[in-house]
């Protein structure tokens, strides 16, 4: 049984990186992802890896062609992106509505450090590591929430945005506009005032 989970947490750090890795562009589309090579670079046997890209399989981040092996699969559609965007605000407003009376000053610590991270991405135009502190940022309120299944279903949502992200996060005229409105984002929920606060959510998800 140990192993079992010892299996199965290295497989999930795996999926989380690699799905990472993916959305931000760093594994362009089309690109083999072998088991061999992705264990020896996590220093994990095949069976991690294998669970890895199955999970990413069903989330539609890799696909599995005949005599190819896996391979990371093309993005979603335009259309599909524009169905996706407002069931993500929809998921978010409901975490953060979970969550915000019971807001402490940990939270708001993560938040802080995150966004010291973000700015320094922005200062040194860091575009890959910006897509990744944002996705972390939103991931950040959704974890918090107490109801069950809201990550796997937020996880599904982004996963399909990944065409989204690379278009909004590549070379922006000015990446310090990104910081800011995270800034603003989190000033909102130190207020306590509710709805604008999932306004200033909303608005950050187009």
């Amino acid at each position: 049984m140990p192993q079992i989970e010892s299996t199965a947490s290295q497989s999930q750090d795996i999926v989380e990186q690699l799905r990472m890795e993916i959305i931000t562009g760093r594994f362009e589309e089309g690109m083999p992802l072998r088991e061999v090579s992705l264990a020896e670079r996590f220093q994990v046997s095949r069976a991690p890896i294998r669970e890895a890209l199955k999970q990413l399989s069903h989330e539609g981040m890799v696909e599995s062609k005949p005599n190819c092996g896996m391979r990371v699969a093309p993005a979603s559609s335009e259309s599909m992106q524009e169905l996706v965007i407002p069931l993500r605000q929809t998921v978010e407003s409901f975490a953060l509505k979970s969550i915000f009376t019971d807001l402490s000053a940990e939270d708001f610590l993560e938040w802080d450090e995150l966004l010291d991270e973000m700015r320094a991405a922005c200062e040194s135009r860091n575009y890959s590591q910006l897509t990744e502190l944002d996705i972390k940022f939103h991931q950040s309120i959704v974890a918090k929430s107490p109801e069950q299944g809201l990550m796997s279903i937020w996880v599904t949502l982004v996963s399909r945005l990944r065409r989204h992200f690379l278009a909004g996060f590549q070379k922006p005229n000015d990446p310090m506009k990104i910081y800011y409105e995270h800034v603003a984002i989190v000033a909102m929920f130190r207020t306590g005032k509710l709805e604008p606060s999932l306004q200033a959510l909303i608005s950050n998800i187009d």
